[in-house]
């Protein structure tokens, strides 16, 4: 605690200061999610990109084992069409066959690609 300076009445006010303490341990071991992949399409000057760039982040932060792929769509046209990217950002999640679990065009929760992840496994 730290004192502030008396009020008004003369009496002294103390603040309280909280200490938040983050967990950095994997929520899930890596060889359960080797197989997961998660690709971003994203363009130049996507504010919603570096939203989805941040969620996808912590994602791996929690499940080390995901992987992430960016592709620019401005410079892999082709690939972006033949996935049918419409807009960015775009985020796909794969399983380990290859099949699309999941898709998101706009900024994505946390928890929806967390879930998608686990339904890939």
């Amino acid at each position: 605690m730290t004192r502030r300076a008396p009020s008004r009445d003369g009496r002294r006010e103390f603040a309280r200061r909280t200490l938040v303490v983050v967990d950095a341990t994997p929520a899930v071991d890596r060889p359960v999610t080797r197989d997961v992949a998660l690709t971003l399409y994203t363009s130049a000057f996507c504010e919603p990109c570096m939203q989805t760039r941040a969620v996808l982040a912590e994602a791996v932060r929690l499940v080390p084992g995901l992987t992430v792929t960016e592709r620019d769509v401005a410079r892999d046209p082709a690939r972006a069409e033949s996935d049918g990217i419409r807009s960015t950002p775009t985020v796909i999640v794969l399983g380990g066959d290859g099949a699309e679990v999941f898709r998101a065009e706009g900024v994505p929760t946390l928890n929806q690609v967390l879930v998608a992840a686990a339904h890939a496994l």
